[in-house]
């Protein structure tokens, strides 16, 4: 298995794309700002995925999973203060919202069970 068998790698590269391009709607002036803050966070949660993925040790992994989870919260700060001013939709923001909500979700399911597996 790789991690792009994963369904939350899958769903955390495709939310990379998507941020991407809604960074490259921002002023002129925000692409170097918030949009490159928001490229960097949306990218290090896949990222930091990958970079535990499989470690024959478990610690290391559940790290991995643990930097995905900051990076996420982080991403949605970005997101927050980009609809605050008013570069992104509620909308918008609400999607967004959900669909890292549901990686996060999956993302605890994950460390779960590695833990009950390591566990044993």
């Amino acid at each position: 298995m790789k991690v792009e068998d994963l369904e939350v790698y899958k769903k955390l590269f495709q939310l990379v794309l998507e941020v991407h391009e809604l960074t490259m709607t921002f002023p002129k002036f925000e692409l170097y700002e918030l949009g490159s803050q928001l490229r960097r966070s949306s990218n290090s949660a896949p990222a930091n995925l990958s970079e535990g993925f499989g470690n024959k040790h478990t610690n290391i992994y559940l790290e991995g999973i643990s930097r995905s989870q900051g990076e996420i919260r982080e991403t949605i700060h970005h997101l927050r203060v980009a609809n605050a001013k008013r570069y992104l939709s509620n909308e918008k923001l609400n999607i967004f919202g959900s669909q890292y909500e549901e990686c996060s979700k999956m993302l605890y399911g994950l460390e779960q069970s590695l833990l009950q597996t390591h566990k044993k």
